[in-house]
């Protein structure tokens, strides 16, 4: 290059595009997104209500405890996972609708601990047909402790403490007794009843020592 002559700058995209964004054909958005938002606008639209979910769940999990009472292990367990979602869902269409009322709060959560008992009843009741008293104990220990790990978190909400920690939550505890019964015919039922008492008492444990550490932290100022 010769002295007191320039170099040219670099030709510059005018508009150059931002790093990340695609070229070429225009972002479509997914055909089963469409869907579910287009389903999730008619359920919002419909008239019906958290409640009506939530009163769907209990009568599923009620005909899955008498199910389970006669020995149909498999489809009781069936219709007590069904029964189990509409219990997951109402909450979620309730925040999502709009419509959630505080009493179809009180009634949902009043609901499950309905449920996880009847259904652990029938489970309990076939044990005892059986003669298993320590799969029966198993199950009142299971139940009793899943009783308290809601109360626990209900306690502690009362005392101004979040208290969602713990291994066995509501849905762990669905989950396993689902497994135990749709796999009842392969032994599955008493080992799960075993775990979840285990689990639900841990768990029980867990929330305890929560509660206590975080009241016994100073008040910030």
């Amino acid at each position: 290059m010769r002295a007191g002559t320039q170099q040219p700058p670099p030709a510059t995209d005018p508009d150059p595009e931002p790093p990340g964004r695609r070229t070429g054909r225009p972002r479509r958005s997914r055909p089963g997104a469409e869907r579910l938002t287009a389903l999730r606008d008619r359920l919002v639209a419909s008239r019906l209500t958290p409640n009506q979910i939530s009163m769907t769940g209990f009568v599923l999990n009620v005909i899955a405890a008498v199910l389970v009472w006669q020995s149909e292990f498999f489809l009781g367990g069936v219709v007590f996972i069904v029964g189990s979602i509409c219990d997951t869902l109402d909450g979620g269409y309730s925040r999502m609708s709009g419509k959630g009322t505080p009493f179809g709060a009180f009634l949902d959560s009043t609901l499950d601990r309905i449920v996880e008992g009847i259904v652990l009843t029938a489970v309990a009741a076939t044990f005892a047909r059986a003669s298993d008293e320590l799969a029966v104990a198993a199950v009142v220990v299971a139940v009793m402790a899943s009783l308290v790990v809601s109360y626990t978190r209900a306690r502690a909400e009362a005392l101004g403490v979040e208290c969602k920690v713990g291994i066995a939550d509501r849905l762990v505890r669905v989950v396993i007794l689902s497994a135990g019964l749709v796999f009842a015919a392969l032994g599955a039922l008493e080992p799960a009843v075993y775990v979840l008492a285990a689990l639900s008492s841990f768990t029980v444990v867990q929330r305890i020592l929560h509660v206590r550490r975080q009241l016994a932290q100073p008040a910030s100022m």
